[in-house]
């Protein structure tokens, strides 16, 4: 989660066995290394300083639970619900979970699995 926040996009892949996020609040799978990198770009366009707030962690055997703040400024287009959002501006900090599930007896990620609402941002940036 740090190196997402320094963009540190090849140090992020080599986390997993193979890249892979589903967007449980959008339904969305991004699934290997290329798709997981244009996730990357995608949400980084109207969120160029996207970060992270880690506020709790959980861990049980291959699965590690965390809550954390996700903030960030609307500074370029944003893609949501069928519609483009010009920048506004504004800044928004969200509360959200992320399970990261593990290879068996490996410290090699399998599959991120981030929970929020879909329009938790919208909401945020007053935008829905």
């Amino acid at each position: 989660m740090a190196l997402e926040c320094t963009q540190e996009w090849d140090g992020v892949i080599d986390t997993f066995q193979h890249p892979r996020y589903e967007m449980h609040g959008s339904g969305v799978v991004f699934d290997g290394e290329e798709e997981v990198r244009g996730y990357f770009r995608s949400s980084r366009t109207p969120f160029p300083d996207l970060a992270n707030e880690i506020i709790a962690i959980a861990a049980d055997q291959d699965t590690v639970l965390v809550e954390f703040w996700l903030s960030g400024t609307h500074l370029g287009p944003l893609h949501a619900n069928g519609k483009v959002f010009d920048a506004t501006g504004r800044k928004f900090r969200i509360r959200m979970v992320a399970t990261f599930e593990f290879a068996p007896n490996s410290d090699k990620i399998v599959c991120e699995r981030p929970y929020s609402a879909a329009d938790a941002k919208l909401r945020a940036l007053g935008l829905n």
